[in-house]
C-alpha cells in the first residue's frame, strides 16, 4: 500500500477535495482510475479496507464467477493462466496491485455516515468517523452487496443456527447435522456443493432461476454472453431485474447441473410456503424451476448455434451440452413437508441476496422505493453520482469490467463540471 493509502482508523482528512469516492471497492478503484487519467482531483474513503466485501464477506472457498481473462480491469491482468478462475485471495491481491498501480489516494479505515447538502447549496457536507469534509461532488461507490437480506421465516427462538451467505465462511462453522441452503443462484448452488463434499447432508430450496452453459464449443459462457450482445443489454426483461443466475468457477468451472446434485444425494425442493412448529412446507414448482432452467440452458445452446452458422466460425460441434439426465426422485416425488428434527437440520445457510441501504445520503436523489434517480449513473441531484450498481447502464454493470466501463464514462461527466 502507497503512503497516501492510510488504513490507520482516524487518519486525517483535508477540509475540502474536489470529488469524493465513497467506497475503495471495485467500483471506486474504477472511477479513481479514470478520475486521474482525466485530471479530476480526488479522494476515495473507506471504512475497512480494500476491496473488504471479498475479504470477509465471502466464504473461504470461493472462486469468481468468470474466468480471470474476463473478470478484470482492462488495464490490468491477472497473473493467471489460460481459463482460470481467481480465488478470493487471488481477488484481494489483485485489487491491491491495481490500487498501487493507479497510485489511488485511499484513506482505510474512515466510515461516511452522512451526506447533506453544504449551506448555500454548493457542494455537500460530508461526516465521517475522522471529522467532517467538504466535496464540490460525491460519487457512491458502496456496490450492490450492502445489507444481507434474511426472510423472516423461521424464527430465531427456533434454535436452529442462521446465517446468512455473507457471514458463511466454511463446513467447520456449522453445528454438527444436516443443512438447509436457500438459495440456488451462484452463492447458494456453490455452497450446498461444498456442504456435500464435505459428508453433510444438504438440502437445496431451488427457485426460479438461469442456468447457462459453463462451457459451449470451446467457449465459456461470458464470452457467448459478448458476442449475442447479452451484456451490453441497456435494461431488463420485465420482472427479471434480480433474476438468480446458477454458475460457478469451481474446480476449473463446471455447468450447475441440479439433476447431478441429486445423483450425488442433495435433495432438492421448492420454494418455501411457511414454516410452523418446526415444520417447513413447500410449493410443487421445484420440477417448474428446474424445467425453466433447462429451457434457459438449452436457449443459449441455440442462440450459440445460430450466432456460429450466421458468422460461418470454425468451432467444434458439442452434442453431448444436450444431453438432460432423467429426472431424479426428489423431481417426481418432491419433498412438501420437511420436519427439521426428524431431518436432523440444525443449520439453515440463506443465500438471499442484498438490499441497498442510503439512509445516510441525506439528498434528494430517490424514488418512492428507495432506488436512486440517475441516468447512467449521473444523479438527479448535482454533483452526486453512483456507481457498481446492477443496471446501471448495462446487464454487465455491476461485473468488474463492467464497472470500468461505467467509470470511464462517469469520470467524463464529472470531468465536465
Amino acid at each position: 500500500m502507497t503512503d497516501n493509502q492510510s488504513s490507520v482508523p482516524g487518519a486525517s482528512l483535508p477540509d475540502a477535495v474536489d470529488t469524493l469516492i465513497i467506497g475503495a471497492g471495485q467500483a471506486g478503484l474504477a472511477t479513481s482510475e479514470h478520475l486521474s487519467a482525466a485530471g479530476v482531483p480526488h479522494l476515495i474513503l473507506e471504512r475497512a479496507r480494500l476491496v473488504e466485501r471479498w475479504r470477509t464477506a465471502r466464504w473461504d472457498s470461493l472462486v469468481a464467477n468468470g474466468p480471470a481473462w474476463h473478470d478484470r480491469f482492462p488495464s490490468r491482468e491477472f497473473d493467471l493462466p489460460g481459463d482460470a478462475f481467481a480465488s478470493r485471495d487471488e481477488v484481494v491481491a489483485y485489487f491491491e496491485g491495481f490500487a498501487e498501480q493507479i497510485d489511488a489516494p485511499v484513506r482505510c479505515g474512515v466510515e461516511v455516515t452522512r451526506v447533506a447538502r453544504a449551506a448555500g447549496g454548493d457542494g455537500f457536507s460530508v461526516q465521517t468517523t475522522s471529522g467532517q469534509i467538504t466535496a464540490r461532488k460525491v460519487v457512491v461507490a458502496t456496490g450492490p452487496f450492502q445489507t444481507p437480506v434474511i426472510p423472516p421465516l423461521v424464527p430465531q427462538a427456533s434454535g436452529l443456527h442462521q446465517c446468512h451467505s455473507h457471514d458463511y465462511h466454511n463446513p467447520e462453522q456449522l453445528p454438527e447435522g444436516a443443512v438447509l441452503v436457500v438459495g440456488a443462484g451462484s452463492s447458494g448452488s456453490q455452497i450446498a456443493n461444498e456442504l456435500l463434499r464435505a459428508g453433510r447432508e444438504v438440502y437445496l430450496y431451488v427457485g426460479p432461476h438461469d442456468r447457462p452453459p459453463r462451457r459451449y464449443r470451446d467457449r465459456d459462457f461470458v464470452w457467448w454472453l459478448g458476442v449475442l450482445g447479452k451484456w451490453e443489454m441497456k435494461t431488463p426483461e420485465a420482472g427479471r431485474e434480480h433474476v438468480t443466475i446458477a454458475v460457478s468457477g469451481v474446480d476449473g468451472g463446471k455447468t450447475v447441473d441440479f439433476r447431478d446434485c441429486a445423483a450425488r444425494g442433495m435433495r432438492l425442493l421448492g420454494m418455501s410456503e411457511g414454516f410452523e412448529d418446526g415444520v417447513m412446507r413447500f410449493a410443487d414448482d421445484l420440477g417448474t424451476n428446474v424445467a425453466a432452467g433447462d429451457a434457459n440452458y438449452l436457449s443459449v445452446l441455440d442462440e450459440a448455434d445460430a450466432y456460429v452458422a450466421r458468422e460461418g466460425l470454425d468451432l467444434p460441434e458439442d452434442p453431448a451440452a444436450r444431453v438432460i439426465g432423467a429426472d431424479p426422485d426428489c423431481l417426481l416425488n418432491p419433498i412438501r413437508t420437511l420436519d427439521f428434527e426428524q431431518a436432523n437440520v440444525r443449520s439453515i445457510v440463506w443465500a438471499t441476496g442484498y438490499a441497498q441501504d442510503f439512509n445516510w445520503l441525506e439528498l434528494d436523489a430517490f424514488s418512492d422505493d428507495g432506488k436512486p434517480r440517475h441516468d447512467r449513473g449521473v444523479s438527479v441531484e448535482p454533483g452526486l453520482y453512483f456507481i457498481g450498481l446492477p443496471w446501471l447502464s448495462m446487464r454487465g454493470s455491476s461485473f468488474i469490467w463492467g464497472v470500468w466501463q461505467d467509470a470511464k464514462y462517469l469520470a467524463a461527466q464529472i470531468a465536465k463540471n
